[in-house]
């Protein structure tokens, strides 16, 4: 498998990472907002993967077009980049929702596990941005205070949606 080729790379972070962390997000903002509006932990996963869904193909779209208009793709070359770029907004999910299943097939309550799976992408958003902190060359304090925004960026959500509810 060539270096650049999108499978070396699942989760985009040598493009960016950008989908990784909109993956983590919506999927933090589901499990926030859905945790509390239903009653199964079958119930929030599909609610989980229908907004991961959206949102990817959302994005999906927008990359196409972009890719058309901008640099002259032609359509069907445009949506074979376009999956590649948008492919980790759904990777990216599968790991809070992974948590979550594995969660209630340990017995653990609807909430239990949607909490554990809400600290799980607030953990992934710390390390991602410690790592882009790394990248861009920071010390170890840089680093630290990277991975404290991408951590107040979880919590911001979570706050965000909970607000919402009420």
């Amino acid at each position: 498998m060539r270096a650049n080729h999108p499978l070396s790379d699942p989760l985009g972070f040598a493009r960016g990472g950008e989908g990784a962390i909109t993956g983590t997000v919506v999927c933090a903002a589901a499990i926030a907002a859905g945790a509390g509006t239903v009653d199964t932990t079958a119930q929030l996963s599909v609610a989980i993967a229908g907004t991961v869904i959206v949102y990817w193909i959302a994005h999906l779209h927008a990359i196409t077009i972009g890719s058309a208009m901008n640099q002259h793709h032609h359509p069907l070359a445009a949506v074979r980049h376009a999956f590649w770029e948008a492919l980790p907004i759904a990777g990216a999910s599968l790991v809070p929702l992974g948590i979550l299943l594995i969660m209630r097939l340990f017995g653990a309550s609807l909430i239990v596990g949607a909490w554990t799976a809400l600290y799980a992408t607030i953990a992934l958003l710390a390390i991602y941005s410690y790592q882009a902190g790394a990248r861009g060359g920071l010390g170890m304090r840089g680093r630290l205070a990277s991975a404290l925004v991408g951590a107040l960026v979880g919590v911001l959500v979570v706050v965000l949606k909970l607000l919402l509810q009420h």
